[in-house]
Parts: C-alpha cells; structure tokens; sequence
C-alpha cells in the first residue's frame, strides 16, 4: 500500500527511501533521487578534496553511495559512501535534557551525511543526531553532530564506551558507559560534571552506540 501510494503521488517516499531508490537505479538518474532526499553530489564532492581536481563525473566514477538502512550490498573494488541521515534530534550531555524518543528510525531527517563506509559497520542501523551540552568536553563540544549504530546496544559490549542512554525525564543523553563489578555508570569526560549510577527504578535505557563525530571549526 505504501508503494502504491508514492506511485499515485498521494505521498513522498521518506528521505531514507529516496536513497534506497537512487541505489537501485545505478545510473545517471540515481542523482535525481538522491537529490530529492537531500544529497546533492556538490556536498559529496566537498568532502572529497582530491575529487574536486576532476570533472563531476569522473570523479563519482569510483564512488558508490551506499544508503544507511538499505540493507547489506554486494561487494565491490569501488570506494563506498554512506548517506547517512542526519536526524531532527538532539541528544542531551549530562546537566541538560535531549529529545525524548527511544526509537531513533522513526525520527524525522533534516539531512544527509555522506562518510566512507568502514566508519559505519551496519549501515542500515546508523543515523547522526547533534549533541547539547558540555559535559563531553573536550572530546565532543556542544553543537557537534555524532553518528550512532543503533544495533549496538547490548551492554557486555560498552563498558568504556560512548553511548546514547534514554530516560523518560531527561530524554536522550550522550556519556561513557562504565562497568563497577556490579555497578553501571554513566561516566562524563567532563570532570566538572558527576557520573549517575544506572538502576532499575531509574528506568535507564541504553539505545546505541557512538561510532564518530564532527563539529564545525571555530
């Protein structure tokens, strides 16, 4: 029913959909779909400075996107690109609140990230939202955009890492995950700030994993 209604244009297929759509074509109107989802091969070729020395499309010649969420692909010799959605969602550092949904896949997309392929090791679990706040300092600084692997929550595996925690009154919240013997801890790099003690009557919920992220120069 979905397909049937994009077909009849009573509604647009999501950004992630266009992506998909501009992956199967696999030719010069795959741009016509990526475009429409908000990657334009202007912004590709901006983060790849050695590309620009050559025409547009002999640059992508060795590039191939690869759409965040579309599922595994086959391989390939080309140098593959993510799209990454850059979501309408911000996660709170310790001190301040972040948006308050657990399911990030159903987060509205603002744009597309483009980054090579062995940064996002399950690409149809990966999306970016930006961070609020100061207590990752100086590793992640307020503004900064992280991109997270959704499909990496289970907690044997994060101790030391930096996650994306849930609470139902403080929302999302970046911090590094901390195993005690028997006691869980949200850890700020932040010295400034204190670490909070996970428990079940706090209700805490770790939903993905810090994979990288950027920031604008000052």
């Amino acid at each position: 029913m979905t397909i049937s209604r994009w077909e009849r244009g009573a509604q647009e297929p999501p950004a992630h959909g266009y992506i998909g759509l501009g992956n199967l074509a696999r030719d010069e109107s795959c741009w016509y779909f990526w475009e429409r989802a908000g990657l334009r091969s202007e912004d590709v070729l901006r983060v790849l400075p050695t590309a620009q020395q050559s025409t547009r499309a002999s640059a992508l010649q060795n590039f191939e996107i690869v759409s965040a969420g579309s599922g595994p692909k086959k391989s390939t010799k080309k140098h593959e690109l993510v799209a990454v959605p850059l979501l309408k969602v911000a996660a709170g550092s310790l001190g301040k609140v972040g948006d308050n949904l657990t399911m990030l896949g159903e987060a509205p997309v603002e744009s597309m990230i483009a980054a090579p392929k062995d940064w996002c090791p399950h690409p149809d679990y990966t999306t970016c939202l930006r961070v609020r706040g100061n207590s990752m300092l100086p590793l992640i600084q307020d503004g900064f955009v992280v991109a997270v692997d959704s499909s990496e929550a289970d907690l044997n595996d994060l101790d030391g890492k930096i996650v994306i925690a849930w609470h139902k009154d403080m929302g999302l919240t970046i911090s590094r995950f901390r195993r005690y013997d028997h006691t869980e801890v949200l850890q700020p790099e932040n010295t400034e700030y204190e670490a909070i003690t996970l428990s079940q009557k706090q209700n805490w919920k770790i939903v993905a994993k810090v994979l990288w992220w950027v920031g604008k120069a000052p």
